[in-house]
């Protein structure tokens, strides 16, 4: 269990770590919501777009466990720091490229790059925050990140419009540099902690245990039904005949749910009130129900009230799971537990559009939405079925 006291002043040293959330976030989700009208023209073939927007999330998969490892053996600051400058020269080096063929290379490299400073985000948040405030920080990391999620298709549209693909991606060279300099300034050094051996089958039992499945598959299940809300949402709101703005309004709700909930749930798990496995369950619970209201309530009713519930349930559930896996973690491998957690994430954000869209293949769209409730159900009455301390964490 992570019990290292943080230093002084560790509040505003986590503000550089919120906006590297940030960073991540807004640059995925700017740069793929516009990849659309790049693969038009020379470039048009749905395979293209696929592996472009693939690539970011395929780095992020295979390097965040070693990132988060490397976070533990050398300390997670330098890690975050290197990252984040990889990040930058990434989105440069497009820009002085001043070839659009770049792109995928481009985006491999941020990816790479984001697989280091994001999983040592978390470490830090975790390491700097009091035991008793982890629920907050996380919170407030979470509601960072999901203001990217909620501004990176809008501002994206915005700059590639002023500017096309360059300027969007010097852009993000320049606030990831801006961030670098803000950490370099205020994040302690955080040096790596003594760490006892550990042999393959030590990590495997311990990847095993329940404190680390239940909290890891919470943010797998609702990252899941994030993904499933942005991809999917404004489809079902098209077919019903809804305006683009309305289902891109629907987009943003969900966002800005998830950014609002999550600050309150971390406080509300400090406090006292509110306990991981029954947060998390609840999390889950209402996820499902917003997948359910967009399978059978028509129109913009049931778009509208989908984003609300699937981000209230995703902003419940998430700084739940992530102070539940630093508790449960020890402070010595938090780096190789938030990078391996973070690769959970990422196969829900990859499976759960995959799943709804392979079932509305063979069926409609709205059995996919009700294949993921019916999944989100299972998987919250999982965790709520589990027995916790008095902590919050697995006994």
């Amino acid at each position: 269990m992570s019990t290292e006291s943080p230093g002084p002043g560790s509040t505003v040293a986590l503000w550089p770590l919120y906006a590297a959330g940030f960073v991540t976030a807004f640059g995925a989700h700017s740069i793929a919501a516009s990849l659309g009208a790049y693969t038009r023209g020379e470039h048009a073939s749905l395979l293209t777009l696929g592996l472009l927007l693939a690539l970011y999330d395929g780095a992020e998969v295979i390097l965040k466990p070693v990132f988060g490892s490397l976070a533990d053996r050398i300390g997670p600051r330098p890690v975050l720091l290197g990252g984040l400058l990889a990040f930058a020269a990434a989105s440069a080096a497009f820009v002085l490229a001043g070839n659009p063929a770049a792109v995928g290379l481009a985006r491999l490299g941020q990816g790479a790059a984001a697989a280091a400073f994001s999983p040592t985000a978390g470490t830090l948040v975790a390491r700097l925050s009091p035991p008793k405030r982890q629920g907050r920080a996380f919170g407030g990391y979470g509601a960072w990140k999901s203001l990217g999620y909620t501004f990176g298709p809008l501002l994206g549209g915005v700059l590639i419009t002023l500017g096309g693909f360059p300027l969007l991606f010097a852009t993000l060279a320049v606030l990831a540099l801006a961030v670098t300099g803000w950490a370099a300034a205020v994040v302690p050094s955080a040096p790596p902690l003594p760490r006892t051996r550990q042999t393959v089958l030590d990590l495997a039992r311990r990847l095993a245990s329940p404190g680390f499945l239940r909290p890891t598959a919470t943010l797998a299940a609702t990252t899941a039904a994030l993904a499933v809300g942005v991809g999917f949402l404004p489809v079902t709101g098209a077919a019903a005949g809804l305006p683009p703005v309305v289902t891109g309004a629907a987009v943003s709700l969900l966002a800005l749910c998830s950014a609002l909930v999550q600050p309150w749930s971390g406080r509300a798990r400090d406090a006292g009130w509110l306990r991981d496995g029954a947060g998390m369950a609840g999390g889950l619970a209402l996820a499902a129900t917003g997948m359910a209201l967009a399978a059978v309530v028509p129109g913009v009713t049931g778009v509208l009230a989908a984003a609300v519930a699937v981000g209230a349930g995703v902003g419940l559930a998430t700084p739940l799971g992530f102070a539940h896996l630093a508790a449960a973690t020890p402070a010595e491998r938090l780096g190789q537990t938030m990078g391996a957690a973070e690769v959970g994430r990422e196969l829900g954000d990859a499976g759960g559009p995959l799943l709804v869209g392979t079932i509305a293949v063979v069926a409609t769209l709205g059995a996919g939405f009700l294949g993921l409730a019916i999944l989100l159900g299972v998987a919250a009455l999982t965790v709520l079925g589990a027995r916790t301390t008095a902590d919050g964490t697995d006994s």
